[in-house]
């Protein structure tokens, strides 16, 4: 398949549908939440994060959940609060947790909802970002080799819901941004899809 720029639009996808959200997806460690908060500010939107969210609905933390209640459990919460973002007529920024584009169900509403972003980090630049995986339930256990499985698995999944595609690994949050700001408006515009660049 052909490599992608670091800012790159897909120009195999279809137009951004039904709302104007602007949807960051990408692996824990990615950036989504940093770069998320940033890019509301830009674009005047709020920012919807799934942890927070999560913490906000249930009054409790996502390890605490996982320790808890199990991760069957946490997965229905994130399912629960992503698709309550999507359903909002107000537009925003919206953080998809790393693993919930795993749920068919919610994969048809990321699709259907607006512009998808993928920040991009290779396995061993999110190991790096996170090298004790603290706060993380899944990387309780060697971080950087779950890392490497989860993002083999994931990987084809983020590539066929993205709209565009923002390298991260060698960016802050603050430079990718910026990026994402230009993809999402030319996106929502329908520019770039018909052949501009950001």
């Amino acid at each position: 398949r052909r490599r992608l720029s670091p800012l790159a639009p897909r120009r195999d996808c279809g137009t951004p549908a039904m709302s104007d959200h602007v949807l960051l997806i990408g692996m824990m460690g990615s950036g989504k939440s940093t770069t998320g908060r940033l890019l509301a500010g830009r674009l005047g939107r709020v920012f919807h994060d799934s942890d927070t969210e999560i913490l906000s609905k249930t009054g409790t933390t996502v390890p605490e959940i996982f320790r808890r209640r199990g991760e069957a459990a946490f997965r229905a919460e994130e399912r629960a609060v992503l698709a309550s973002a999507l359903a909002s007529e107000v537009p925003a920024v919206i953080a998809v947790a790393g693993g919930a584009v795993l749920d068919p169900d919610s994969r048809r509403r990321i699709r259907q909802s607006g512009a998808v972003i993928w920040l991009r980090a290779a396995p061993h630049e999110l190991a790096r970002r996170l090298p004790s995986g603290v706060g993380r339930p899944l990387l309780e256990h060697d971080p950087a080799g779950t890392l490497r499985l989860l993002d083999a698995r994931r990987r084809p999944v983020y590539c066929s819901l993205a709209n565009a595609v923002i390298d991260v690994d060698w960016i802050g949050a603050s430079v990718a941004a910026d990026r994402a700001q230009r993809l999402a408006n030319s996106l929502l515009s329908g520019a770039l899809l018909s052949g501009a660049s950001a």
